[in-house]
């Protein structure tokens, strides 16, 4: 499963595109999953969105997620959902979806990204790490600190959030996350097929010098 480039589309800052626009464009510059969120959308018009993503990241290969929904994502034939320290439980979504399908969750500390881990989460997605005005909700930065000790302590893929760029994703990177999740670095920017793929070099050269 490859995580390095997680895109979460947005369509509040992207300039009047669609959430499927932005999942075309974000693939066509390499990202390797697209998420599907939407805090607003009725059920039915997120499954209808839902089913035109999973047609465009069928033919680049591209994991594709729902976010919160699990009734909307197993609807429109995704790979997974992404759920909340709020939503549903992760082993009750097991039940409900068994594997290869996919379940992130969002964790904030150590012990919720343990307690994940066991309860069946394929990847944990460590958030804020840098501030960050996307998400309303996102809380105070936890720094590059904080994502170290989570990558010390599970065994599943963590994916860090939150204030994540083209100056910063190296140090990212470096401090141990094997993925980056981005809201407006890829779906605020004038051209996002060009940021996805200056990103998705960025992450492929930090892990290339992290090697050494």
């Amino acid at each position: 499963m490859d995580l390095d480039l997680y895109v979460i589309t947005d369509e509040t800052i992207a300039a009047g595109r669609t959430h499927a626009e932005i999942a075309r464009l974000a693939c066509a510059g390499g990202a390797d999953a697209i998420q599907l969120r939407d805090k607003y959308c009725g059920t039915m018009a997120l499954s209808c969105t839902g089913r035109l993503i999973r047609g465009i990241t069928q033919k680049t290969g591209t994991l594709f997620i729902v976010n919160d929904r699990l009734d909307v994502a197993l609807a429109c034939g995704a790979d997974g959902v992404h759920l909340g320290q709020e939503d549903m439980q992760v082993d009750v979504a097991r039940q409900l979806a068994p594997r290869p399908f996919v379940i992130g969750i969002s964790v904030g500390n150590v012990a919720e990204a343990v307690a994940a881990e066991k309860a069946g989460a394929d990847y944990v997605a460590l958030g804020p790490v840098f501030s960050t005005t996307s998400k309303d909700d996102a809380g105070p930065a936890l720094g590059l600190s904080a994502l170290r000790e989570i990558r010390a302590a599970v065994s599943i893929p963590v994916i860090a959030i939150g204030g994540i760029g083209r100056e910063n994703v190296g140090a990212v990177i470096g401090a141990g996350a094997d993925g980056v999740a981005v809201i407006s670095a890829v779906a605020g920017q004038p051209d996002i097929t060009a940021a996805a793929r200056d990103l998705k070099d960025r992450i492929t050269a930090a892990k290339r010098e992290d090697r050494r």
